[in-house]
């Protein structure tokens, strides 16, 4: 009998290491803020890498321009959006500059930001 719950143990046990199934992903438009005004440079690339992946994989990407603050404002917005992945900023120098040059920020940019993807680099 302790020979039959072992094994049935055992059993239970290697039921629990199957392979985890992922989501796919987006499976809803992503938001992807950029923290400067429409028709700018950063805008542009914006736009067109958006472009580019939501015809690659299938669902929108919504740029979303909020300017202001030296960029503060639209890294704010994103930082306090849900962790979910569907909301995503555009990282430039200036967020580097700004996490040195104010003293006091709502956010703690290399602590409350991850890097997704590298898409330019420009000299700074």
């Amino acid at each position: 009998m302790q020979r039959i719950a072992s094994l049935a143990l055992l059993l239970v046990a290697l039921l629990g290491f199957a392979p985890a199934q992922a989501e796919d992903y987006p499976v809803k438009p992503v938001r992807w803020i950029v923290p400067y005004t429409p028709a700018g440079t950063t805008d542009i690339l914006a736009r067109v890498v958006g472009q580019a992946l939501s015809e690659e994989l299938g669902q929108q990407f919504v740029i979303e321009n909020r300017p202001g603050a030296g960029n503060n404002l639209g890294t704010e917005a994103m930082i306090h959006s849900p962790p979910d992945g569907y909301t995503i900023l555009l990282v430039n120098p200036a967020n580097g500059i700004n996490a040195t040059l104010y003293k006091k920020l709502n956010f703690n940019f290399v602590r409350d930001v991850a890097p997704v993807a590298g898409i330019t680099r420009v000299p700074m």
